[in-house]
């Protein structure tokens, strides 16, 4: 059975209505290769994944629920072995409400950074990552 895990890729828009000032938060790791991804996490017994997201950003990011919009219509499912086991990973997508919130790193994460695509996808090591990076930018900029 696959490890399953559930978390929330973040945007902020430094300026409404312009793709260009649309800025993803990613939270760099404190173990291993020390890699950067969004908020995410183990689902918990008894949890739904949603719930299971939202609880992740909080322990991780400091960010409550209250604070982020969830976006309809995106959901991503990723699949990839991590130790030789099946991993599922869902991902929605989530507007912070203010560009300023503060991050509060849990000691899992050592850094984060607000990037722009481009810089983003160079953080993201992993190419389903990025292609998530991407995927997500393009479905925002179509809503507009």
């Amino acid at each position: 059975m696959a490890v399953r895990a559930c978390g929330l890729i973040i945007y902020r828009r430094l300026q409404s209505k312009v793709t260009d000032g649309i800025e993803y938060l990613l939270l760099q790791t404190s173990y291993g290769t020390h890699h950067w991804t969004p908020p995410k996490g183990h689902v918990d017994p008894g949890e739904d994944d949603l719930q299971t997201a939202f609880r992740e950003t909080q322990e991780e990011a400091g960010l409550e629920a209250s604070q982020l919009t969830l976006i309809e219509g995106y959901r991503k499912e990723l699949h990839y072995p991590v130790h030789g086991k099946p991993k599922t990973v869902i991902y929605w997508l989530a507007e912070i409400k203010d560009c300023n919130a503060e991050i509060k790193l849990s000691e899992e994460h050592q850094a984060f950074q607000w990037l722009k695509l481009e810089d983003a996808c160079k953080f993201a090591e992993y190419e389903d990552m990025q292609a998530t990076l991407k995927e997500v930018h393009q479905f925002l900029c179509s809503k507009e």
